[in-house]
């Protein structure tokens, strides 16, 4: 089910930082052709339970450890990255997005923030059409693995749209680049702990 919501709320998301000129969309087009087969492969992994919820909490914490120790990229300019890099980078989100059901996006602004591409908040910017494609496209692969949608998605959906309302607004208006890497952070730190409550 976390698929299915990560492409109702992203793609609200999407629609508004697009509207506000905040998406890398060059940077997109670089990461996504790779990205988008391998989160179909991801999502048709299927781990054995007790795995899944361990190894999602792992590097969800990983996650927010180099969103913590990474705090010169506040500072950066958007970079000229090789192709190549940004392909291989798309490939393992990709991936570790259909694996999970998280959408990637927390793995992707990591990732870019650690190593440096670009700043939390153009890095936050550039997850919303990237879940939202991965989350198609995982999605996709659940489909196929023989899973289906719960019911209890028309229940929750309601409340995703407000909370991408609200949390897209509060980014755009208020949030400098320290507070967007810290609060994501934090987000990933709780989300950690869901897995292994479940």
């Amino acid at each position: 089910m976390s698929l299915a919501l990560n492409i109702v709320a992203a793609s609200y998301a999407t629609w508004r930082l697009h509207r506000s000129g905040a998406i890398n969309w060059t940077a997109f087009r670089t990461l996504i052709p790779a990205s988008l087969p391998a989160a179909f492969a991801g999502g048709a992994v299927i781990l054995p339970e007790r795995l899944y919820a361990v190894s999602t909490a792992a590097l969800l914490l990983v996650a927010a450890l180099l969103m913590v120790v990474r705090g010169e990229a506040d500072h950066v300019e958007d970079r000229h990255v090789a192709k190549i890099w940004m392909a291989l980078a798309g490939l393992a989100v990709g991936f570790l997005s259909g694996l999970t059901g998280i959408g990637g996006g927390v793995f992707l602004t990591s990732l870019l923030i650690a190593l440096g591409w670009l700043a939390p908040r153009r890095a936050a910017a550039l997850a919303a059409p990237f879940i939202l494609a991965n989350s198609v496209f995982g999605l996709a692969g659940v489909l196929y693995a023989g899973q289906s949608i719960p019911s209890t998605f028309i229940v929750y959906a309601p409340a995703v749209v407000i909370g991408a309302i609200v949390g897209t607004a509060i980014g755009l208006r208020w949030l400098s680049q320290a507070p967007t890497r810290l609060i994501l952070a934090g987000i990933l730190t709780v989300a950690c702990v869901r897995p292994l409550a479940l």
